[in-house]
């Protein structure tokens, strides 16, 4: 609308200006903000819904359920790439209101196409607010805190969701199931099953704060990564043609979409047949392969900012930045996909779309963290004598800063492994819930 309407342009008729008008202020922020809301609505409800098409109990659909977050995470990368380059192009080339307006376009017709397929999705029957569950049992459990707990409650059948086994960690907690009497408020007496997922709760917490470090660094690719490429000698086809910086970034994303298929349809096939666990490489352990694909990429990084900082940056080509960008783009095929995975996968089942914003959280908590960071090493350089972060990057230390983070994430690898060793992943109960009991069938016909 900036760019379309005349009263919203930032100088009216005249340009250039000094600074923009405030009505110009107003909408800008306006939109900004609805981005930040529409994303942090959508984007939690969206990916999980998409993982609820599949039913669990269905031995076919389970194994498909388990590649949906690597195909979700490749269709946002090819999103991502005609992002950076067709968009980025016609902003560069065209104009920003002709980019704008295309995005809206097609924003418009992902809406279109997502109500047309409606009545053939599955709905998950309503269990009510996910976080009573939660405090019944912490009321429960501090009630009961001086019982020994003996014989533990757990009901014929749940209403929803499904039984999980009881296991020993935070035993302190088992109190909440403890029988006192034949009829109980549900405030004072919780099933096992509602034990067992404030456990999961609390033991997301380690991992949680332990992937934090990776977050920061994946926040670096958007920021100083695009920043060090408009240094560079992006010029391509004898000069006739110039990458714009943002373009760069689709190297993170061919990393991203290559590991993802390779991991979907090579490495998982081959450690289903040598260890016979149905995921091929755990959730966790295929976090922490992906955060050591990210520190790697970090000393990268450095080495190529030494180069560039000791050569004459004008004639030396933006790809020397490829290896860090693909680096970490493989290291979110590993670490990002598996957070995802993750954060749907072990929270109770009533709680999914909370589970992927708390995925969400750690990559808006990790990004306040780098900035924190940044000025936090900057003040701290600029006693020593001089700031790692000059005025522009040649008068930068970049280099020392992607070696620090790259100390932290190994660092972090080490107390992460130590928390994964001794995580237990949610155990269900098998049973033999069919599809039609575990979705609202009169619900796939709603409009």
């Amino acid at each position: 609308m900036s760019r379309v309407v005349p009263a919203l342009w930032p100088c009216g008729a005249a340009a250039p200006c000094s600074e923009p008008r405030k009505i110009h202020e107003v909408f800008f922020f306006l939109a900004i903000y609805c981005i930040s809301v529409g994303t942090g609505g959508h984007k939690p409800s969206l990916e999980s819904f998409g993982a609820d098409q599949f039913d669990e109990d269905h031995p076919v659909e389970r194994l498909h359920k388990m590649s949906f977050f690597n195909w979700w995470n490749s269709g946002l990368c090819c999103g991502l790439l005609l992002g950076v380059t067709v968009v980025v192009y016609v902003q560069d080339h065209v104009s920003w209101a002709a980019a704008d307006l295309i995005l809206t376009a097609v924003m418009a017709l992902s809406i279109l196409i997502f109500c047309l397929g409606r009545p053939r999705y599955r709905f998950r029957k309503p269990a009510g607010s996910p976080l009573t569950p939660l405090c019944r049992v912490a009321i429960a459990a501090f009630r009961k805190r001086r019982l020994a707990a003996d014989q533990l409650h757990e009901a014929a059948k749940l209403d929803k969701g499904r039984q999980l086994f009881h296991t020993d960690k935070l035993r302190f907690l088992d109190k909440a199931a403890i029988v006192e009497a034949e009829k109980q408020s549900p405030w004072r007496l919780a099933t096992v099953t509602e034990v067992e997922e404030m456990k999961l709760m609390i033991n997301m917490i380690p991992i949680w704060i332990t992937t934090l470090p990776f977050g920061i660094c994946v926040a670096q690719s958007s920021t100083f990564f695009i920043k060090q490429s408009t240094t560079l000698d992006r010029s391509i086809a004898g000069g006739k043609f110039t990458i714009p910086p943002a373009s760069t970034y689709a190297l993170a994303a061919i990393g991203m979409i290559a590991a993802v298929v390779v991991y979907d349809k090579i490495l998982v096939p081959f450690f289903r047949r040598v260890t016979g666990n149905e995921r091929g490489i755990n959730i966790l352990p295929r976090i922490g392969i992906g955060m050591c694909f990210t520190a790697l990429s970090m000393v990268v990084a450095a080495a190529v900012e030494r180069k560039r900082l000791k050569s004459d940056s004008n004639s030396m080509s933006v790809f020397w930045l490829a290896p860090q960008f693909l680096i970490i783009g493989v290291g979110d095929g590993f670490a990002l996909v598996g957070l995802q995975e993750y954060f749907y996968d072990q929270v109770p089942d009533s709680m999914r779309s909370l589970g992927i914003a708390l995925y969400l959280s750690v990559i808006g908590a990790a990004n306040f963290l780098s900035s924190l960071l940044i000025t936090v090493v900057d003040r701290v350089t600029e006693k020593g004598g001089k700031s790692w972060f000059g005025k522009d990057l040649n008068s930068s230390r970049l280099d020392y800063f992607y070696l620090l983070l790259a100390g932290i994430t190994t660092a972090n690898l080490a107390v992460y492994a130590f928390v994964v060793s001794r995580y237990s992943y949610k155990n269900v109960r098998k049973t033999t819930v069919g599809v039609d009991d575990f979705y609202d069938a009169d619900a796939r016909n709603m409009a």
